[in-house]
C-alpha cells in the first residue's frame, strides 16, 4: 500500500473540489496536488479560482489543474462544470463536497426564503451535483466522495436550525448513499469540522458572540476554554482528514461522518 500522503498517494486520479475558494477547499485543492492528483477547482469568485491554480501550478508543475467557475446551485452550471472537467482532465474519480453557506438564526425569525436557500446550497445542490459524478463513478467501478457536514449535522445549538437541518440532511444523505455506492467500489463519508479558523468560520463565531451579548475575543476565548484540545480547527487539519478518506489507505472506512473539533463533543 502506498504511504498515506505520498507524492504519489493519488497519482492518476482526478478530484473534484467544490468551494474551492474557501479556506478547507483552497487547503485540500494544495494537499490533493502534494498527494498527485490532477485537479478540478470550482467556486463562483473567477479571481480566486485563478490564483490558486497558478499557485498550483508554480508549485506542482507535473499537476494537471483545470479550474472553472460555477454556482453549483444552477443546474446548468453543474452539468457544464462535470462535463468541462471530464472532456479536460478525463473521468472524476474523486469527489469533494465542500461548498456551502451559512444562514438562520432563532426559529421565529427564520425566512422561508432563507431556509430554502441554505439547504438548496448545503444539500439538494451537492446531492445532485454528486449524481452527475457518480455515474462515471459507478460506470468505473471505483471512486470517493468526501462530504463537508459540520458538528451542526451531529447536534442543535442555539440560533443555528437552517443551517444544522441542512447538515443533518447531508449526514443521512451520506450513510444512506454510502450504502448504494459501496456496492460498485465507491465509497462515501463525512467529515465534521466544528469551528474553523476561515473567512467562514469566523463568520460563524461573530454572528454566535453576538447573539450571546460577546465581542468576538470573548466568545472565541470561551470557545476554545471549552475545547479539550485547547483551540478551534485549522482548514489544513480538515484538509488532511478529507485527504485521508479519499486514498486507499481507507479503503474500508464507509459511511463514516469523521468529527475534527479538538474534543468539542467530549464536554
Amino acid at each position: 500500500m502506498m504511504p498515506v500522503f505520498s507524492s504519489k498517494a493519488l497519482a492518476g486520479e482526478h478530484a473534484l473540489i467544490t468551494g474551492a475558494t474557501g479556506g478547507i477547499g483552497y487547503e485540500t485543492a494544495k494537499v490533493l496536488a502534494d498527494m498527485g492528483a490532477s485537479l478540478t477547482i470550482t467556486g463562483r469568485n473567477e479571481e480566486k479560482l485563478e490564483l490558486l491554480k497558478e499557485e498550483l501550478q508554480k508549485t506542482h508543475p507535473a499537476i494537471q489543474v483545470f479550474h472553472y467557475k460555477a454556482d453549483i446551485g444552477l443546474e446548468q452550471d453543474r452539468q457544464q462544470l462535470v462535463s468541462h472537467a471530464e472532456r479536460t482532465l478525463g473521468p472524476i474519480s474523486l469527489l469533494v463536497n465542500n461548498a456551502g453557506i451559512l444562514g438562520g438564526g432563532i426559529v421565529e425569525e427564520l425566512i422561508q426564503e432563507e431556509m430554502e436557500k441554505v439547504m438548496h446550497i448545503n444539500y439538494t445542490s451537492t446531492v445532485l451535483l454528486t449524481q452527475l459524478v457518480y455515474r462515471t463513478m459507478k460506470s468505473l467501478q471505483k471512486g470517493a466522495v468526501v462530504n463537508v457536514a459540520s458538528l451542526s449535522g451531529l447536534r442543535g445549538t442555539y440560533a443555528n436550525t437552517a443551517y444544522a437541518a441542512s447538515k443533518f440532511a447531508l449526514i443521512g444523505f451520506t450513510h444512506s448513499f454510502a450504502v448504494e455506492a459501496i456496492r460498485y467500489g465507491v465509497r462515501v463519508n463525512a467529515v465534521c469540522p466544528g469551528f474553523v479558523d476561515t473567512k467562514m468560520g469566523r463568520q460563524s463565531l461573530k454572528k454566535n458572540a453576538a447573539l450571546r451579548g460577546q465581542t468576538f475575543e470573548e466568545f472565541l476565548t470561551n470557545t476554545e476554554q471549552n475545547i479539550p484540545s485547547g483551540r478551534i480547527t485549522t482548514p489544513l487539519e480538515v484538509a488532511h482528514t478529507i485527504a485521508f478518506l479519499l486514498t486507499d489507505a481507507a479503503a474500508n472506512i464507509i459511511g463514516e461522518s469523521v468529527k475534527i473539533s479538538g474534543g468539542h463533543l467530549l464536554r
